[in-house]
């Protein structure tokens, strides 16, 4: 049976309509158009699958919407009964920002998105999903529409205005696992850093990479990324994003992840700014079209892409510069598991559409790979659902204990240590404990409330009966946790002073259940730092490049956290820059 999975970040209504390209996208005005009485059907891409809704329209009003069939999980359930209730009534299209269910956006974008087909059918206006695409020309091309893909597509149209640019995406949505990411963006020497008295350097960074990846990354791509992620952030906040808030990750030894003011999840609020950064440059981004293989020249170039339309019919879209964009394999778990036999059986953190689709595509026109074999785990997926809980969460001050209500690691080592720690443990799992001090300096813990994911205790007795454990072993440890922060020492585990920002002594305490899953594929497309894809000698491939969880060497064997939302904006920005500035040559 198919693993549910459910979104996994949350963020302001506000943020939810960069995802919804009916209501983006659509020229027309709907409080002009008039709804005509009858049965109409759409469907739209949840966190899980697919969306399929029959909505009855009577008196130019909706009176009732059906869900036919949809996969998410039992706890997206009160999201969708509260979307269906808002539709009945409506008599234009709904809305993400004004309709949606905060901690469920996924959920309410798939749901919403798919009432919105059948009402734009119910007034003769066919939406994205389907269009039927012919052969066409760009300039530019671009596999995915995630961070790293409208990152090259927004630097690209600032590179030369005069493009054409075509992002295509797969999926009936544009976000991919950025829309997932919660932690935020690593970056060192940065003006945000400085205003808050934060001392950092690139040097140290680019130590913390190496060391955090296990000496395997390759060097001058983490030289490259570690000089140009400062210029990122700027670059960022410059078009309108919030990375105010600094925060620490595991393996990094100062505080360096920006992200939204208290903490708010990155990946809703980035993919918000790149969307709306998109709508007033010459790019056009068309989903539910599925690029199946690359299109090359007779002299080795690749000229553009093989393109499968909603219907399942086909077109070719020539272009002078191809950029891939997809995203890692993370999801397609007999690629994971024949690449990693050991991974059998872990759940997956991914999105659907994380299948490595590009990999087949290398193989024709003699790609390079590298380090194909470095998967990531995550050490705090929610046992139930496999819902990421971000290490952001640990770094504001919670601690793990097992089923004997003991610590038993260093909570900020990075994330295959700690992840082989709670394998270690009585089921292989673990419980995340905090109090009420690390809820409140959050805003992302507020998801995991809404998905009822928090377990809650009045005391720390409560809280360990609520989820049975031992309750006096739980007591003493995290009375000796407190001692210890309060010196900044932690005798038990070598948890440094940063790291222990605040005791747990705040009513009501909250435990989350935890185990391993599987996150992210740190082996890819071999890439220089010019971000063009090479062949198996080290030379480039004419016109193609690639940014993102696509690539591989970066991580090297262990990616730090916010790393991985770095490694999108700052390499989909240079490749973007590359392929654009290639074709003024």
């Amino acid at each position: 049976m198919k693993k549910i999975l459910l979104m996994a970040m949350a963020a302001l209504m506000a943020t939810f309509t960069l995802i919804s390209c009916s209501k983006d996208d659509s020229p027309m005005n709907p409080t002009e158009q008039v709804l005509n009485d009858g049965e109409w059907t759409g469907n739209g891409e949840g966190r899980s699958g697919s969306f399929i809704v029959k909505v009855i329209v009577e008196s130019h009003q909706v009176t009732k919407v059906t869900v036919v069939s949809q996969s998410e999980s039992i706890f997206a359930q009160d999201a969708i009964n509260s979307i269906v209730a808002s539709a009945v009534g409506k008599t234009d299209v709904m809305s993400v920002e004004v309709d949606g269910v905060t901690g469920a956006t996924l959920t309410s974008t798939g749901l919403i998105d798919a009432i919105n087909m059948a009402l734009y059918a119910a007034m003769g206006k066919p939406v994205d999903g389907e269009k039927t695409y012919k052969d066409d020309t760009c300039d530019i091309v671009i596999i995915g529409a995630g961070g790293a893909g409208l990152s090259a597509a927004v630097a690209a149209a600032e590179t030369d205005g005069n493009l054409k640019i075509i992002v295509l995406e797969k999926q009936g949505i544009i976000g991919g696992n950025t829309n997932n990411s919660t932690g935020g963006i690593n970056a060192a020497e940065t003006d945000i850093q400085k205003g808050l008295g934060i001392e950092d350097s690139k040097k140290l960074f680019y130590d913390d990479t190496m060391s955090g990846g296990k000496y395997e990354n390759i060097p001058a791509l983490v030289e490259n990324f570690v000089e140009h992620a400062p210029v990122t952030i700027s670059w960022l906040t410059g078009l309108g994003a919030d990375l105010s808030d600094v925060g620490l990750m595991g393996g990094s030894s100062v505080k360096r992840t920006h992200r939204p003011k208290g903490g708010t999840a990155i990946g809703p609020h980035l993919m918000k700014i790149l969307k709306d950064a998109t709508s007033n440059k010459n790019i056009e981004i068309r989903t539910s079209n599925k690029v199946t293989d690359l299109l090359s020249a007779v002299d080795g170039s690749v000229k553009g892409v093989k393109v499968q339309n909603a219907n399942g019919s086909s077109y070719n879209l020539t272009s002078k510069a191809v950029i891939i964009a997809t995203g890692g394999f993370g999801a397609n778990l007999d690629m994971v598991t024949s690449l990693q036999p050991s991974l059998r059986g872990f759940a997956t953190l991914n999105h659907p559409g994380a299948t490595g689709d590009a990999f087949d595509w290398m193989k024709a026109i003699g790609g390079a790979t590298v380090q194909m074999a470095n998967i990531q785990i995550h050490p705090t997926a929610e046992v139930t659902n496999h819902i990421l809980i971000t290490e952001a969460v640990r770094g504001n001050g919670a601690i793990l204990v097992n089923h004997e209500s003991n610590r038993f690691c260093n909570e900020m080592n990075t994330r295959d240590v700690v992840s082989a720690a709670i394998l270690d443990q009585t089921r292989g799992e673990a419980f995340l404990i905090f109090d009420q001090g690390v809820r409140k300096s959050l805003a992302a813990i507020e998801t995991y409330a809404n998905q009822h994911l928090l377990s809650e205790g009045a005391t720390v007795a409560e809280l360990a009966d609520a989820v049975g454990i031992p309750a006096e072993t739980l007591s003493e440890t995290i009375n000796r946790y407190n001692a210890q922060q309060k010196v900044g020492a932690d005798e038990d585990f070598g948890r440094s002073a940063t790291e222990m920002p605040v005791a747990l002594e705040t009513a009501p305490y909250y435990a989350v259940r935890v185990t391993p899953a599987i996150h992210h594929t740190m082996g890819g497309l071999s890439v220089n730092t010019d971000t063009q894809v090479l062949k198996a000698d080290g030379t480039p491939i004419p016109r193609l490049y690639a940014a993102g969880e696509v690539t591989g060497g970066l991580h090297g064997a262990n990616r730090l956290g916010g790393n991985g939302v770095a490694d999108i904006v700052v390499n989909g920005r240079l490749a973007g820059i590359a392929a654009s500035k290639k074709l003024k040559q």
